[in-house]
């Protein structure tokens, strides 16, 4: 029985990999004007977005698979919206990325993720500057840079399509925490994309009306129904095969085949499109970045974990109880729980930035706290 899980936790994880790399790729394939040669990356983004709200809606209201959370207009306008408007710009920025620059160099930017991510909860009060994560991120700033110098075909226009698109997303998480979370929302990813998938649309329809669509020329758009449909099919499938994983493994399983994908997809992108050439320098500062990268993460899981083995009765009467409330509305899986055969574990609100999860191609993961009634619905499905 033991084997029979591991296998299929290794499975999941294949498919996360799979599916991860094959939507770059796909994406990627789909918008170069050398390939299928539809540069149009807010279009294909709505349809990414369009798809994806349908399909939540079926599964809310038809098949009622989950049930929606209590949603206010007040909390969808104050968060819904603004979280919205930022994953909308992440997506926008980033795929428009595809058509200046290379796969394998886009892989090599996204190790600016956490440094992004940290900083923004840094401004926004969320988390605290020390010098042992500053150090890190400086270090993933240098690899970065470095890899950039190397860089055969370096692109500003693109390098800064994708760097903005990091911002945006990074804006998103820590709005993700300080907004929803605040408000004892948990959201998995079926509820996700039928809260923040239609608002998406909506705002990537006005850059598409003034930016894409004045240049559309129907006579010479390649349109395949299968391969948009199969697109969006690959980008939604990738999303539910991350609510998999995170229910089969924890924050530093996933994250370090997060870094194990990041290798696969340099090497097949160097195959599959012969001008994403990488040199020894790219290599070189890829790596000093991921030193970085793999650095800042042990460190915010050992901090993640000091704060589970808190002593409870050293903390005063208040704190404690909305240490539990805030545990009871935030829960997310660990390693730790699944040597011990237990897939749920805890941390506090004060440490939740620091074990998102999130696939920059699809989507609507907003971080790795599942709802506990699509925790259950997954365990009973995977048991």
């Amino acid at each position: 029985m033991i084997n029979k899980q591991l296998l299929l936790t290794y499975l999941y994880l294949l498919i996360y990999i799979c599916l991860s790399s094959g939507v770059i790729l796909y994406n990627k394939w789909v918008l170069s004007p050398k390939y299928f040669k539809f540069p149009y990356p807010i279009t294909l983004t709505m349809i990414h977005m369009g798809f994806s709200g349908a399909v939540a809606v079926i599964l809310v209201r038809v098949l009622k698979v989950v049930a929606p959370v209590k949603m206010t207009f007040q909390i969808y306008m104050t968060c819904v919206v603004p979280i919205s408007a930022f994953f909308a710009s992440s997506l926008w920025f980033g795929n428009t990325a595809y058509l200046y620059i290379s796969v394998a160099f886009i892989q090599m930017l996204k190790a600016l993720m956490p440094v992004a991510t940290f900083l923004m909860a840094v401004i926004c009060g969320t988390d605290k500057l020390s010098w042992a994560v500053f150090l890190n991120m400086l270090l993933v700033s240098v690899g970065v840079v470095i890899s950039s110098y190397g860089e055969i075909h370096f692109n500003i226009i693109g390098t800064l399509y994708q760097v903005t698109g990091i911002l945006a997303e990074a804006l998103r998480l820590v709005l993700t925490q300080v907004l929803l979370q605040k408000k004892g929302l948990a959201l998995n990813p079926i509820t996700s994309l039928y809260y923040i998938a239609p608002c998406s649309c909506f705002f990537l329809f006005l850059p598409w009306y003034l930016l894409e669509k004045p240049g559309m020329d129907p006579s010479q758009i390649t349109f395949n129904f299968w391969i948009f449909f199969s697109n969006a099919v690959c980008a939604l499938a990738l999303n539910f095969s991350i609510f998999l994983v995170i229910g089969r493994t924890g924050a530093v399983t996933i994250r370090v085949a997060g870094v194990l994908k990041d290798w696969i997809l340099i090497a097949l992108s160097t195959i599959i499109f012969p001008e994403s050439a990488i040199t020894g320098l790219n290599i070189i500062g890829y790596a000093i970045a991921l030193c970085g990268v793999v650095m800042y993460n042990y460190l915010k899981v050992r901090d993640v974990r000091a704060s589970d083995q808190l002593p409870v009765e050293n903390i005063p009467e208040r704190t404690v109880k909305d240490w539990k409330l805030d545990k009871k509305s935030s829960d997310v899986y660990n390693d730790d729980d699944n040597k011990t055969g237990n897939n749920t574990g805890n941390v506090g609100g004060s440490v939740a930035s620091e074990v998102i999860i999130t696939d920059e191609e699809t989507p609507l993961l907003p971080s790795s706290k599942l709802s506990y009634i699509g925790r259950t619905q997954l365990n009973s499905h995977t048991a």
